[in-house]
C-alpha cells in the first residue's frame, strides 16, 4: 500500500496502485474504504487489464484521521487531484460510489485535463439527506464518539457486517463532517457541476433504483445511464461481477 502526504503535519492518504493499462481511480462512499469496497472489482477479469488506483480518502480506511481537516467534498477532491498530479496520470477514469461520486465530479471540474471519463455509481447529485448521510449529519459533534459506536452496532444488527467494519475504522469526526457537507445546500449543486462538464460521464443505477426519475432525466443532459442488475445501493458487494461489467461497458 502506498502513502501520499497531504499536509505539513505529515498526514497521508493511503492507496493501492495496481499496474496495468488505462488508469481507473476508485473513490468510495461515506464510511467505506476503496481498499475494501473495490479490491475484488479491481481484479475482476473484465477490468484486470487496467491500472487500478484504490484511494482511501482522508479520515477513512487506512488513511490518516486528522481532526484539523475540514472533510468537505471540495477538500477531498483537491487531494485526489494532487495525487493524480503526483502520479503524472492523464486521461484517468474516475469511478465514484455514492459520496465518492460527488467528490469525483468536483475533482473533474477542478482538473479536467487529467480526467478522461466519469463513472458515477449512484453518486450524490443534490443536497438532500440520504438514508445514511441524513442520520449521521444529525449527530451532535460533542457526542460523535458515542453516536459512531451506536451506528456501527446498528449496521451490524441490520445485517451489514462489511459496512460496519469499514465504518468502525473511519474517523467519527470524518463521518460527521462529511455527511454535513454532503447534504448541505450548495451553489452550484453537484448535479449542476456535472451538467457543465464536457467530460463523458455514465451514471450507474442499481436495479432497486431503476425507477428513479434520473434514469430518464440524466440522458437528456448528456449523461449516459446503465442499470446494474440484482443489487441495491451497495452494488459492488451485491453483484461485483455485474458492477465490473457495467464499468467495463462505460469506459469502452
Amino acid at each position: 500500500m502506498n502513502a501520499f502526504p497531504v499536509d505539513a503535519s505529515g498526514n497521508v492518504i493511503r492507496y493501492f496502485d495496481l499496474s496495468g493499462g488505462r488508469p481507473l481511480v476508485f473513490l468510495h462512499g461515506l464510511g467505506c474504504a476503496s481498499s475494501f469496497s473495490f479490491s475484488g472489482i479491481a481484479r475482476d477479469p473484465q477490468l484486470i487489464s487496467h491500472r487500478t488506483i484504490l484511494i482511501d480518502l482522508l479520515g477513512f480506511g487506512y488513511s490518516d484521521r486528522p481532526s484539523s481537516f475540514s472533510y468537505t467534498m471540495e477538500a477531498q477532491a483537491e487531494i485526489v487531484v494532487r495525487l493524480l498530479e503526483h502520479l503524472s496520470i492523464d486521461s484517468a477514469v474516475l469511478i465514484g460510489h455514492s459520496m465518492g461520486g460527488a467528490i469525483a465530479i468536483l475533482a473533474a471540474a477542478g482538473c479536467p485535463e487529467r480526467i478522461g471519463r466519469l463513472v458515477l455509481a449512484e453518486g450524490n447529485l443534490d443536497p438532500e439527506p440520504g438514508i445514511v448521510s441524513g442520520p449521521i449529519a444529525a449527530w451532535e459533534e460533542h457526542s460523535i464518539e458515542t453516536e459512531h459506536r451506536q451506528f456501527v452496532a446498528q449496521m451490524r444488527a441490520a445485517g451489514f457486517p462489511g459496512y460496519a467494519a469499514t465504518v468502525e475504522r473511519a474517523s467519527p469526526l470524518a463521518m460527521y463532517r462529511s455527511a454535513v457537507d454532503l447534504i448541505a445546500p450548495r451553489v452550484p449543486t453537484f448535479r449542476e457541476v456535472l451538467m457543465d462538464l464536457s467530460i463523458p460521464a455514465t451514471y450507474l443505477f442499481s436495479e432497486e433504483s431503476q425507477r428513479d426519475p434520473d434514469v430518464a432525466r440524466l440522458p437528456e443532459g448528456g449523461v449516459s445511464v446503465a442499470i446494474v442488475p440484482a443489487c441495491g445501493h451497495d452494488m459492488m458487494a451485491d453483484n461485483p461481477s455485474g458492477f465490473a461489467e457495467a464499468v467495463a461497458a462505460a469506459i469502452v
